[in-house]
């Protein structure tokens, strides 16, 4: 019952002042074992509080007040609940004794079987603690001492994310981690495990005795030692696992031994230095093989190989970022053979950049490696920015008068032999040797002005400012070469959405026209095309004001750009969308009938006068099940250039994917055939948790497979493994090759998701 009686104010008053005391002292900084909000939810002054119980006593001997009974106590948003709750007026203590469960404002609950406040509420002490997150995670100890000033300690202690992770049929699922002694430092949020154990599927698989973590929260798993192991013909059979050797709250020092029962022992180490405003690391590795025949005539035949990789970033002031990257090693072959990358390529570089709200800036040099079984003849070809700058700045003008941009670019490449191949007799030239520079500005204005009748109307002027130089060492492009080139810009963009409801569903049909115009009769601006060499015309890009990846290139002439979209969202979720159209060139010269030495745009379906038709459709028309495809269509023959169409479906654990590619052939490319391929891939739930994977993928010009694979996957939400193995058939580009796929993670509902996917080295075949 609900004790109100005036007599009993003063004690309650007292009561509820401690035990709110009490609460509100308990860790807000413990996020790593602590729910983030446990404890730290919104206080409201004005709440109510109150004491329920069925019976109060008062000993006068002992100057102690108990209320016992079904104990409730509330105060601004919290609950505490027990049997029995004790007021020791001489210790000027207050104790919940036996089960205890208390409830934050967010959810949180904690259970404990006593709950003892002493000591001017300095420290707080749990015995038997549990505490369950609203998430569903769980913390567990024997103990637990909390220092307000310095630290948590939890003895015996474990963490889950799936709770007990048992589910409803009894099962073990996920992954816990169980110390002997787990301690947060409430200073720098860091946690140091002793004697801590990772459980899967509650089977333990790893043990370290000691390990500091500078902060749970962010990838602390991650960072636990584990082992690895590997296959490969070349160097034989490897094991070895990740030791960290010292660790403190600045600094991490890495062993990485790994023996190779074919090539030796190989030794890896690793330097991870903190500062408060940033970091770096340094690692090292090499060996001495036993057997350098093994690699054949490939780079990686040597005695003595290794390498050293550096990176590190640091924050100078809030607003710009510092910092570098530089890998060395031996030969290009090591990191991959050795497993220690995936990578193709390693950049080397030094960079600052700067953001803010209205710039960005940003300068780099830097130097690209290609990865693998690469001699120093393919090296050389490699450009190398020597610097690359790129800046931009806005000005949003007052009274609605529009926008202002700013954007200026600077490269410098440098280029020790020249970047070419031949396919099916057509030469491509991605790089000359020697340097070229080259440096863009380009300053603009444009505001979006909407008409009455709905007419959405943006005018956009600038202009452009280019200056190239090359000094033509390379035999394919001989003779020095400058360029001062100015481009005025205008285009006006002009739409009419239109909408219909009929109160549940919703359409918007969109009319899009533009007109661009780029008075210019360069489309080469930067002499040698080093960065804008892609280029496809979808829908994506249909309505660009210029379409070149990059600054090397510019559209030039006057350009119509004519399409439209339309939206459609339904009541049941369901959604479409189309977007389409038409490019046309009305005047000037076309930059896309202009072929430079990388072929860029050729046969790309814009060269002509009036460009291919357009068109992309994605939707969803039932749950789980989504489409999308794309198309290019030469309307002067009515011919289909391009096609792509996917689907996938998902639902109660079975999944299915189906994509079809076709690719018209064009000789101006090197391609003489039509491509058509179609790519499919199903998942079966077999089992709880479990379900096989199955995919293959058919050359349909070739009348001839792909690649086919198949394997089995276990995923119970908390924890995610399972291997995957395919073969790829005669006309892949990896031809007759077979690889095995791995997978493994560990999540929690917060968000985390540490583990690996990628291919695992197997025996050829």
């Amino acid at each position: 019952m609900t004790r109100g009686h005036e007599h009993r104010k003063g004690f309650l008053r007292a009561l509820l002042v401690g035990a709110s005391l009490c609460l509100f002292a308990l860790p807000a900084a413990a996020q790593g074992l602590v729910p983030p909000d446990f404890f730290t939810a919104p206080i409201d002054p004005a709440s109510p509080t109150g004491v329920e119980a069925d019976v109060l006593t008062f000993d006068a001997r002992s100057n102690t007040i108990q209320a016992s009974g079904g104990v409730v106590l509330k105060s601004s948003g919290y609950i505490v609940t027990g049997e029995t709750l004790t007021y020791d007026r001489n210790a000027n203590s207050v104790k919940m004794s036996g089960a205890v469960t208390v409830t934050d404002p967010s959810g949180n609950v904690m259970e404990t079987t006593d709950l003892d406040i002493t000591g001017g509420l300095k420290q707080a002490f749990f015995n038997a603690l549990t505490i369950t997150a609203y998430d569903g995670s769980r913390i567990t100890a024997d103990s637990a001492d909390y220092d307000s000033v310095l630290q948590s300690i939890y003895n015996n202690a474990s963490y889950a994310p799936c709770g007990e992770c048992i589910d409803d049929k009894g099962r073990r699922i996920g992954w816990s981690v169980n110390a002997s002694r787990i301690v947060h430092n409430s200073a720098d949020n860091s946690v140091t495990l002793e004697n801590s154990t990772l459980y899967l599927l509650g089977v333990p698989v790893a043990w370290v005795p000691y390990l500091w973590l500078p902060d749970l929260s962010e990838s602390a798993l991650s960072r636990a030692p584990r082992p690895t192991f590997s296959y490969n013909e070349k160097t034989g059979a490897g094991i070895g696992v990740s030791v960290n050797v010292y660790g403190n709250k600045w600094t991490d020092v890495w062993l990485s031994p790994k023996f190779f029962s074919r090539q030796g022992f190989l030794l890896g180490a690793e330097w991870v230095q903190r500062f408060d405003n940033g970091s770096f690391q340094v690692k090292a590795s090499g060996l001495n093989q036993w057997d350098p025949g093994a690699f054949g005539t490939e780079v990686g035949n040597r005695e003595w190989r290794g390498a050293i990789q550096t990176s590190g970033s640091f924050t100078p002031i809030e607003t710009w970022e510092v910092g570098w990257s530089y890998t060395a090693f031996s030969d290009a072959a090591y990191l991959g053979d050795y497993e220690l990358t995936t990578a193709k390529s390693s950049t080397n570089q030094v960079y600052a950049t700067h953001v803010s709200e209205q710039t960005y800036f940003d300068i780099r040099l830097q130097q690209f490696n290609q990865l693998g079984n690469v001699t120093q003849a393919s090296q050389d070809a490699q450009g190398a920015n020597l610097p690359v700058t790129r800046f931009e700045h806005i000005i949003d003008l007052e009274d609605d008068m529009g926008r202002l941009a700013f954007e200026g670019h600077l490269r410098n490449v440098v280029r020790n032999a020249d970047s070419a191949t031949t396919v099916n007799g057509v030469p491509y030239v991605y790089g000359h040797q020697g340097t070229k520079t080259h440096a863009t500005l380009q300053a603009s204005w444009q505001k979006q002005i909407i008409a009455d009748g709905g007419f959405v109307f943006t005018p956009y002027l600038g202009a452009r400012a280019d200056f190239s130089y090359y000094d033509g060492k390379s035999v394919l492009l001989p003779g020095e070469a400058s360029l001062l080139s100015a481009t005025p810009i205008a285009a006006i963009d002009v739409r009419y959405p239109l909408m219909a409801s009929n109160g549940a569903d919703v359409h918007i049909i969109e009319p899009i026209a533009q007109l661009v115009y780029r008075g210019s009769d360069r489309t080469m601006l930067g002499i040698t095309n080093d960065d804008a060499q892609s280029f496809v015309f979808d829908d994506t890009n249909l309505f660009s004001y210029n379409r070149f990846s990059g600054y090397d290139r510019q559209e030039t002439g006057l350009r119509a750009n004519i399409g439209g979209r339309y939206q459609a969202n339904f009541d049941n979720g369901s959604y479409l969308e189309l977007i389409g159209g038409q490019s046309f060139q009305l005047a000037g010269a076309n930059a896309f009938s202009t072929v430079d030495h990388a072929n860029t745009g050729a046969g790309g379906g814009i060269g002509n006068d009036a460009s291919y038709a357009v068109l992309g459709a994605y939707g969803s028309f039932t749950p789980g099940l989504t489409f999308g495809a794309k198309t290019q269509l030469d309307t002067s023959a009515w011919k289909l250039a391009r096609f792509g169409a996917g689907a996938s479906y998902s639902a109660e654990g079975y999944g299915a994917t189906l994509d079809y590619r076709f690719i018209g052939a064009n000789p101006s490319l090197g391609q003489l055939l039509d491509q058509h391929e179609v790519v499919g891939g199903l998942t079966i739930p077999v089992a709880d948790y479990w379900s096989l994977k199955g995919s293959a993928a058919w050359d349909l010009s070739a009348n001839s497979w792909l690649q086919v694979g198949g394997g089995v996957v276990y995923d119970d939400g908390y924890l995610t493994f399972g291997a995957n193995a395919q073969r790829n058939g005669p006309t892949h580009t990896s031809p007759n090759s077979t690889s095995v796929l791995a997978t493994f993670a560990i999540k929690a509902p917060a968000g985390l998701n540490l583990g690996y996917s990628g291919a695992v080295p197997t025996p050829g075949f």
